[in-house]
């Protein structure tokens, strides 16, 4: 099984309706990207003085916001960018030194 960003569970809530379970969950992320998804969800709870200060925190403007839905599209898109960052690479496989003598030409 995957485990889930706690991000991506809050967007799950967010997504099915649930205001209460999303907002319960965000309050306990204290990344800039979780201020900007608790101005979302104060967004679209119509409290933009809460959210305003949310995004504030995150280093968002919040007047030159897009709508809600251009909102959620942009922070899922920094959330998956942010992911992909953090993953960590694959490790190269190991280079088996050759043998000279493998390669060398012989008469």
């Amino acid at each position: 099984m995957t485990a889930t960003h706690p991000l991506q569970q809050v967007l799950q809530h967010l997504h099915a309706g649930r205001w209460n379970a999303a907002h319960d969950l965000v309050q306990h992320d204290g990344t800039m990207l979780g201020a900007w998804l608790h101005g979302i969800l104060h967004l679209q709870e119509g409290d933009l003085e809460d959210s305003e200060n949310w995004y504030d925190r995150a280093a968002r403007h919040f007047r030159s916001r897009g709508t809600l839905a251009e909102e959620i599209a942009a922070f899922e898109a920094a959330l998956a960018a942010h992911l992909t960052q953090a993953a960590p690479a694959a490790a190269p496989a190991a280079a088996t030194p050759s043998d000279p003598e493998d390669s060398e030409e012989r008469p």
